[in-house]
C-alpha cells in the first residue's frame, strides 16, 4: 500500500497557506481587535487559533518527512520557522526524536511513547518532559517580553497566543500519539503499532488535519497530511475487496 503524493508546489503552498493564517489570526487578535473574553466571539477566536497552531506543527511535521518540496533546503526552511513559531522548537532536535519513533514505534527508543502508563495525563506529562528544553523556555519568555514591549496587553498574549498554543499541543498529543498508539495492539495496527480513527474525512480534518488517519501515516510516511484521507479510502477499498479465488492448476 505504500505510495505516495508526488512533491508538486502544492506543499509549498499549503504549508505557507497554514502559516500564514496562524501568523495574520495571531496579529489581528493581538493588536487589532476590540474582541473581549466577555464577548463569546473571543472564545471562538481562541478556538480557531489553537486550530491553526496545530496546523502550524502538522506543516513542521510534514517538512521533517519532505513532504512540503522536492528541495531540502525548502523542507527545511519550513520547518525550521514552522516549529520555531509553533513554541520556539528546535526543527533539527525534532527531526533526530520524529525518527526515532518510526524507527520503533512503541518501543522502547520511542521517545513519544509511555512503557510506564498508559493514562492520558500522566503519558502527556511524560511527554511534554521529554520535548521541552531550557532553550525553548528562553526562546518562548524572550518572544513573551518582546510583545510586551510592542505594547500587546498582557491578557491578550496568555488568551491569544499562549493559551492556544497549549490547546494545540494538547490537540497534537491527543490525536496524533495517546489515540493511535495506545495499547493494547490489535491485529489491525499491525506492523506500524498505530490505529486510525474510522473514516470520516470531515472530522479527521477538524480533529487534526487528518493526523488521525496514523496507520497510514506509518505506512506511507511521504504522503503529506492533506492526502493522507487518500490512503483511508484506498485501504477501506483493500479491506472491503473479495478476497482472490485460487486458480486450480
Amino acid at each position: 500500500m505504500r505510495s505516495h503524493v508526488p512533491r508538486g508546489p502544492w506543499g509549498v503552498l499549503i504549508a505557507l497557506t497554514v502559516i500564514g493564517a496562524w501568523l495574520g489570526h495571531l496579529v489581528w487578535l493581538l493588536v487589532g481587535t476590540r474582541l473581549s473574553l466577555a464577548s463569546p466571539l473571543a472564545w471562538l477566536h481562541i478556538a480557531l487559533q489553537a486550530y491553526l497552531c496545530t496546523g502550524l506543527f502538522i506543516t513542521g511535521h510534514d517538512a521533517m518527512h519532505g513532504t512540503v518540496s522536492r528541495h531540502r533546503w525548502v523542507n527545511e526552511t519550513v520547518g525550521t520557522l514552522a516549529c520555531f513559531l509553533f513554541a520556539g522548537l528546535s526543527y533539527r532536535r525534532l527531526v533526530v526524536n520524529h525518527r526515532a519513533h518510526h524507527a520503533d514505534p512503541t518501543g522502547p527508543d520511542d521517545p513519544d511513547f509511555s512503557t510506564r502508563t498508559q493514562s492520558f495525563w500522566p503519558w502527556f506529562t511524560t511527554f511534554m518532559v521529554r520535548y521541552m528544553t531550557w532553550p525553548q523556555f528562553l526562546v518562548m519568555a524572550a518572544k513573551f517580553n518582546v510583545l510586551l514591549w510592542l505594547g500587546v496587553a498582557p491578557w491578550r498574549i496568555w488568551a491569544f497566543w499562549v493559551a492556544p498554543a497549549v490547546m494545540g499541543t494538547v490537540q497534537l498529543f491527543y490525536f496524533g500519539t495517546y489515540l493511535p498508539h495506545r495499547r493494547p495492539d490489535t491485529p489491525e495496527m499491525r506492523p506500524h503499532h498505530a490505529r486510525s480513527l474510522p473514516r470520516n474525512h470531515l472530522w479527521a480534518m477538524l480533529s487534526c488535519y487528518f493526523f488521525g488517519y496514523h496507520w497510514e501515516h506509518h505506512e506511507s510516511p511521504s504522503t503529506p497530511w492533506w492526502a493522507l484521507w487518500r490512503m483511508r479510502d484506498a485501504r477501506a477499498r483493500a479491506a472491503a475487496a473479495p478476497p482472490e479465488r485460487a486458480v486450480g492448476l
